[in-house]
């Protein structure tokens, strides 16, 4: 299932939002219910400290309150105390109350234990249907006539309450608004934001084939999509290339093969037109054997090429005589040397084992002899060597032809291409154009190089240098 960019990042920066709405608000309320509880204690105390003067200043030592005094009615309509007090004795005994309560506080015997033995002692109880907040104050500090009394003074946390609901709420409230505002803001942000990589795409989708040589032009001067327009245009661009070399692939590969089928059809028909003695038919089937061997070299070639192009041309590595291979290929090329009176020179020197395919480096050596027997006149010199060294082993193929133009050293490797008639000579010299074509990935494949100059005395020299043990050989981009 397809997911919405733009859903999620609203949905995570909205997720991250309430997350730390909720940290703060959770933190705010703790800090403002520690902040009232250290008013409201401050406040007891400053009470309990107040009343306990009042309580000890008769020097009989009798006790009272100092209350505010109210008329009846006033007396009625008090419902709520800021502030709640009263006298015990040690062992519990109520000797003295707030002139306006009704009923003694609630007593926690323990705290009670605790002030008379000279501690402050705070408790939290009920009393009169709400939440309490106490203090047990020990008397004795004010004199030795109170060593036995304690105060204790209250004072109810309903308000107390009420606020921190209050701000409970608000805080609740805001971090909704808050969080739906993420909402909101990253869904409109992430639509803004997704806009350039639409029209982006909107002129990525208007390029087909007829027009790879169009380029993305939205927004490619922006810093932020500059890599990605510019990616995409250096994609299109070896596309474009990669296109128009099949193109030209497919067009060579048709024209090489239309060439060899259309001499066997005019064969084929001519004999067909009437009767023809036996050494004609056999004239014209070896004529036709000829274009099918053709042909299927054509075919071995291209789909040589083809692996390459795909990345499957893979090279199996074994340890190999280079030298063994070279003279297996010359000996196999000697009835064409003979045939056009052609000296054909080996040489070695160091250590030529190697580890390389055998069958690639044999197809390697025998494109370069078979293109150096083609090139070179009648009575000319071949000469192949094989070089070893601490890196690899080096394969020199030389000849003493005309040599390659100097137009046409940077297509030399490029398939179907065909060097000018002045290094063509005859029809024994025609061929497909795909030889070094092979050798460069044939060579490629095992993580060699090739190269092809002049020699100096005159003719071609073409070099390939292998490594003796090979590396990882990556597939072409």
């Amino acid at each position: 299932m397809k997911r919405s960019f733009r859903m999620q990042l609203a949905l995570r920066a909205t997720a991250v939002m309430g997350a730390a709405m909720v940290a703060i608000s959770l933190a705010s309320l703790l800090a403002i219910s520690a902040l009232l509880d250290r008013e409201i204690d401050a406040t007891i105390l400053n009470v309990a400290a107040i009343q306990a003067a009042s309580l000890t200043d008769q020097a009989s030592g009798e006790m009272h309150f100092h209350d505010w005094d109210l008329t009846p009615d006033e007396a009625a309509s008090v419902t709520e105390l800021v502030s709640y007090a009263q006298v015990w004795q040690w062992d519990g005994q109520s000797l003295l109350r707030s002139q306006y309560m009704t009923e003694d506080l609630p007593l926690d015997l323990e705290h009670l234990r605790r002030a008379e033995e000279g501690e402050l002692s705070w408790t939290q109880s009920e009393f009169g249907g709400e939440r309490i907040r106490a203090l047990y104050y020990p008397l004795d500090r004010l004199g030795p006539a109170h060593d036995r009394h304690v105060l204790q003074v209250a004072s109810p946390q309903g308000r107390r309450d009420a606020m921190v609901r209050r701000v409970g709420m608000f805080l609740i409230l805001l971090s909704l608004m808050v969080t739906a505002g993420t909402f909101a803001g990253s869904w409109w942000l992430a639509k803004h934001a997704m806009r350039p990589v639409h029209e982006i795409m909107d002129q990525a989708e208007d390029i087909g084939a007829g027009s790879l040589n169009r380029r993305i032009q939205a927004y490619a001067d922006t810093h932020e999509y500059h890599r990605l327009v510019d990616v995409l245009n250096t994609m299109l661009g070896r596309i474009q290339r990669a296109f128009d070399a099949q193109r030209r692939f497919t067009a060579d590969a048709s024209h090489e093969l239309r060439s060899p089928l259309t001499a066997m059809r005019g064969e084929l028909e001519l004999a067909l037109r009437r009767e023809r003695d036996p050494d004609e038919y056999r004239r014209v089937l070896s004529s036709g054997l000829e274009e099918v061997v053709r042909l299927s070299r054509i075919t071995e070639d291209l789909l040589i090429l083809a692996r390459s192009d795909a990345g499957a041309l893979e090279a199996h590595f074994e340890s190999v005589d280079v030298a063994d291979i070279a003279v297996g290929v010359l000996q196999r090329l000697e009835p064409l040397a003979t045939a056009k009176g052609l000296r054909v020179r080996f040489t070695h020197d160091g250590e030529t084992t190697a580890n390389v395919d055998s069958r690639l480096l044999n197809q390697v050596v025998w494109n370069l002899s078979e293109n150096a027997l083609k090139f070179t006149p009648d009575g000319g010199e071949i000469e192949v060597s094989v070089m070893g060294s601490a890196s690899g082993v080096t394969i020199r193929v030389t000849d003493t032809g005309p040599g390659f133009q100097d137009t046409d050293r940077d297509r030399l490797f490029a398939r179907f291409f065909r060097a000018d008639q002045a290094r063509t000579r005859g029809e024994e010299a025609s061929g497909s154009g795909l030889g070094l074509a092979i050798v460069k990935a044939a060579v490629e494949a095992q993580g060699g190089e090739v190269t092809a100059t002049n020699r100096a005395s005159g003719g071609a020299s073409v070099t390939v240098r292998l490594p003796r043990s090979p590396a990882l050989v990556p597939a072409p981009s």
